[in-house]
């Protein structure tokens, strides 16, 4: 399921609760308001001894949806992150099987376009978005770069280098090693073999 869905199916749920928590509230508003009557015409309350009011209804309702969406939104970025690490790897992974499946077409194909399984270096980085791809053709060609280095060879700020070397950390497809007030980065083993 990507964003969007997840996104609806929770908001789905919400609706959902706040549709019967207010169904439930207002039948138990009907219920007290009859009692009224009832009591009304026979002179004393009868509201206090029969059912539960509806202000309870109203607050248990108001409740689970916050909590339904705040436990949701705590843990959106969460998946949402893992949704967008585990895309681009399952498409390499698929890439790197159709590389020992595919056909001996050779190195140029017959409209002239690149044949990917001769070059899969040019199909790993087609993959990944520009500025991950800005962040791993230096670490490919340079394995060891410094984080600094990095930065100044994707002209990212500080921490936009942080955040993608990690974001393509977790995907596995690079590692660093801390030296002193900095990091090496080197591409994986994997990515390394898929290279040679």
């Amino acid at each position: 399921m990507n964003r969007r869905q997840v996104d609806a199916v929770v908001g789905f749920l919400v609706a959902a609760v706040v549709i019967i928590g207010g169904a439930l509230s207002w039948q138990a508003y009907q219920q007290q308001r009859a009692f009224d009557q009832m009591g009304s015409m026979m002179g004393t309350s009868m509201g206090a001894v029969h059912g539960t009011n509806p202000l309870w209804y109203v607050l248990g309702t108001l409740l689970v949806a916050a909590i339904l969406g705040g436990l949701y939104f705590a843990v959106r970025d969460d998946l949402s992150v893992a949704d967008a690490s585990d895309q681009p790897l399952n498409e390499s992974q698929s890439a790197a099987n159709m590389e020992v499946n595919g056909s001996p077409e050779g190195d140029i194909q017959s409209d002239g376009a690149i044949n990917p399984e001769e070059q899969p270096r040019a199909r790993v980085l087609d993959l990944l978005p520009n500025d991950e791809r800005r962040i791993l053709e230096p670490v490919l060609s340079s394995p060891g770069i410094t984080q600094v280095e990095l930065r100044d060879r994707s002209n990212f700020s500080k921490s936009k280098v942080s955040q993608t070397v990690s974001a393509l950390e977790k995907r596995g497809l690079l590692y660093r090693e801390r030296q002193g007030r900095t990091y090496r980065i080197y591409p994986s083993d994997d990515l390394r073999q898929s290279q040679s």
